[in-house]
């Protein structure tokens, strides 16, 4: 991923105010992000546990969207849970459904989507294995990592799709 400003970061945001936006806590250190090691930047808000938000590039520009941990999520019987973006398997509270209110009217009126994720969104880091889950190991893939990078940001536009209401 490129490296992005904080002025571009608090522009990005689809389904936030501006005022949310410019209220909102950016990630700590963001100066020394190792930005090659990530797919897209993602962080929970230390200031708002149950916040989090994430920014990635479409189309050569930054897209930003806030994300929510859900209260009412029926919690799972499993011991383990893999997220949807980048297929690592955690254990415990390492994965989150975390919802994000759709983008224009919609979110308005109240729509939201979610996505169980990993629950610090370093989903690139434990691609990478830069990062390592507390009880799991990644599963061994015949994919190489450029792929796994690839299905990585696939899912997460996916994702965003449905925020966009694309």
């Amino acid at each position: 991923m490129q490296p992005v400003s904080e002025n571009e970061i608090r522009a990005s945001f689809v389904n936030c105010s501006k005022g949310e936006a410019r209220r909102l806590t950016l990630p700590a250190g963001l100066a020394d992000t190792p930005w090659s090691d990530l797919d897209f930047l993602g962080w929970r808000d230390p200031k708002a546990p149950d916040r989090g938000y994430v920014v990635t590039w479409r189309d050569g520009e930054p897209v930003g969207f806030a994300l929510r941990a859900s209260t009412g999520a029926r919690k799972s019987l499993l011991k383990s849970s893999i997220c949807s973006v980048c297929v690592t398997p955690q254990s415990g509270s390492g994965i989150a459904l975390l919802v994000a209110p759709k983008a224009g009217a919609a979110g308005r009126q109240g729509n939201s989507v979610g996505m169980y994720i990993c629950a610090d969104l370093a989903c690139s880091l434990y691609v990478r294995g830069k990062k390592t889950t507390v009880l799991t190991r990644r599963m061994e893939e015949s994919l190489t990592l450029e792929e796994q990078n690839a299905r990585t940001l696939r899912n997460l536009d996916g994702f965003l799709d449905q925020i966009v209401g694309e």
